[in-house]
């Protein structure tokens, strides 16, 4: 049974640092590239970050690039991603969620991530 589940979410302020974890299981995910995207209230899903099946390509969107992190271990039953998110703002308030990509490097859009997670609440106030 494929399963992402993320945690680290929870309520912080403005300049802050929260740190997300994604767990993959029940696939070989050590081969497919990893990503974060984010969704807020009345918005549509975006992409944040995402990582190459060997951690040796990361991608950012510019939102967040120089403050926020994405980094992996390949384990041998199961892939953890990781985001560290520094300097945080009101406007990273949303919902993320961890996906697993269809191919070795992370694209930006959502069609090219087979898997998801159930997302984790992530809330900055100012």
């Amino acid at each position: 049974q494929v399963q992402l589940v993320e945690s680290g979410g929870g309520l912080v302020q403005a300049g802050d640092s929260l740190r997300l974890s994604c767990v993959a299981s029940g696939r070989t995910f050590s081969i497919y590239g990893m990503g974060w995207f984010r969704q807020a209230p009345g918005k549509e899903r975006e992409f944040v970050a995402g990582i190459s099946w060997n951690g040796g390509i990361t991608n950012y969107a510019d939102s967040v690039k120089g403050r926020f992190f994405i980094s992996r271990d390949n384990a041998a039953t199961k892939t953890s991603v990781f985001l560290q998110m520094n300097s945080l703002k009101p406007e990273d308030t949303a919902v993320y969620y961890c996906a697993a990509a269809r191919t070795p490097t992370p694209k930006s859009n959502t069609e090219t991530y087979a898997y998801w997670g159930q997302g984790t609440q992530v809330a900055v106030s100012s």
